[in-house]
């Protein structure tokens, strides 16, 4: 690589940190970043997924303080998102991409409208439950469970973007702060990134060079955005979780 390209690939790796600790969608950050480099878009994506990881760890720790006290929830996110991430690695190496890219746009583009009504659903179940009183329960529910292993289907898949459906389909399945469902969003896509990470690497065309870069880069781009992504108030984290998804939906439709 050139010394332009090296600087191409750490730059993918930390707006991608940033940008998935933050807000979440930041492979569409780095995707495209890869792919100007003559990577094909299938070693860009596995080289994608497998650099992430240093960057989701330093990321979740970010959030540490919010998720104090939430094991059983920590738990049961990344266990599902990464069982869910084992099958989506397994069909990305098995099978033909364009049938899957069909759908990903609009999976996308759903989970950032969920995120723009959750506050009007919210209202409405807050609505109901005062009409219909009963015990608010702060458990993982099976449905929500299920949710959590397909987005991991496509988080091993492709992943751009599944950050916004982990946070939309998070918020309206638990009774918790945002800056909470941030922090179990990093978690899940750590497990989600990690679980593929474990079959690229022995069955996937890597360039480690790549994604070692990429690794370096998003280590200190998943810190700033826990930072960032704590003080963010929950209005502001929001609009940029909205329009991030819309970004990935439209880009996803147009290449």
């Amino acid at each position: 690589m050139t010394p332009h390209e090296i600087l191409i690939v750490l730059a993918a790796g930390l707006g991608a940190g940033l940008v998935i600790a933050a807000v979440g969608a930041g492979s569409l950050v780095s995707f495209p970043l890869l792919l100007s480099v003559g990577l094909t878009p299938l070693v860009a994506n596995v080289c994608n997924t497998v650099g992430l990881v240093p960057g989701g760890v330093s990321g979740s720790y970010g959030f540490r303080r919010e998720l104090a006290g939430k094991r059983a929830l920590v738990r049961a996110t990344a266990v599902t998102s990464a069982s869910g991430s084992l099958l989506g690695a397994g069909l990305l190496l098995a099978l033909p991409a364009t049938s899957f890219e069909l759908i990903v746009p609009w999976l996308v583009i759903l989970a950032a409208t969920l995120i723009a009504v959750q506050p009007v659903i919210s209202r409405w179940l807050r609505a109901r439950a005062a009409e219909q009183p009963r015990e608010v329960s702060r458990d993982f529910p099976a449905p929500l469970g299920g949710m959590s292993s397909l987005i991991g289907v496509y988080g091993g898949y492709f992943g751009a973007g599944q950050g916004v459906m982990l946070v939309a389909f998070l918020a309206l399945g638990l009774d918790e702060e945002l800056q909470v469902i941030n922090g179990l969003k990093n978690v899940a896509v750590l497990s989600a990134n990690l679980a593929a990470a474990l079959v690229f690497a022995f069955w996937a065309p890597l360039d480690w060079s790549i994604v070692g870069l990429v690794a370096i880069g998003s280590v200190f781009g998943g810190w700033i955005g826990a930072h960032i992504g704590r003080r963010l108030p929950p209005i502001v984290f929001r609009v940029l979780v909205v329009v991030s998804g819309y970004a990935v939906g439209v880009h996803l439709l147009t290449t």
